[in-house]
């Protein structure tokens, strides 16, 4: 399971949940597939040390969306903002399950296809010009973990994280890949967002 039209066919057959929720904030993640020697990966930056939040951390690229944009189109934005990558509106494949974020904000994950931008190369010279320090192809197989579930002081639910490489994927980035691979990966209609 690797191919464009495959992933988008999984995504199809989620029939994914999104969230309206008035006055709240909308951000967008880009979930996006290059291919490499390793086969398919999911692009994640580590944020700059110098960013107000969750700096120093792993994460999917993305931000908040501009009044009127699409999730779809703040995804591409994002990533073009954040790596320097210009993906046409073509690349979408689809969208993961809403997450709410403190009743403030809205996240959409959009899945992209990037192909062969994934040349580490090609990424290390645009990374040069990007807010991201670093950035990790992480191939779908390292994806294909188990997540734990820990007790949240704020919240009476859990959350969820995924261990990456001797360490751990922090929420919600963790959220959206295990449901990324669960549809994706195993064909399940996992969901892992609370409402």
């Amino acid at each position: 399971m690797g191919t464009p039209e495959e992933i988008g066919y999984a995504l199809r057959c989620l029939r994914r949940r999104g969230i309206r929720r008035w006055g709240s904030s909308r951000a967008a993640m880009a979930v996006t597939i290059v291919t490499g020697a390793d086969g398919p990966a999911v692009l994640l930056t580590r944020r700059g040390d110098s960013l107000h939040l969750h700096a120093g951390q792993w994460a999917l690229p993305g931000g908040r969306a501009d009044r009127w944009e699409s999730a779809s189109g703040a995804a591409r934005r994002q990533l073009a903002e954040n790596l320097g990558m210009r993906l046409p509106p073509e690349s979408v494949l689809g969208l993961l399950d809403d997450h709410a974020i403190d009743n403030r904000l809205v996240i959409t994950p959009v899945v992209l296809w990037a192909g062969e931008h994934g040349d580490h190369l090609r990424l290390s010279q645009r990374l040069q010009q990007a807010r991201a320090d670093d950035v990790l192809a992480v191939p779908f197989t390292d994806l294909d973990v188990e997540p734990v579930f820990v007790a949240s002081s704020e919240s009476e639910s859990s959350v969820i994280r995924l261990p990456l490489h001797g360490g751990w994927l922090p929420a919600p980035t963790a959220a959206v890949l295990h449901q990324f691979r669960e549809v994706v990966l195993h064909r399940r209609r996992t969901r892992v967002a609370h409402r």
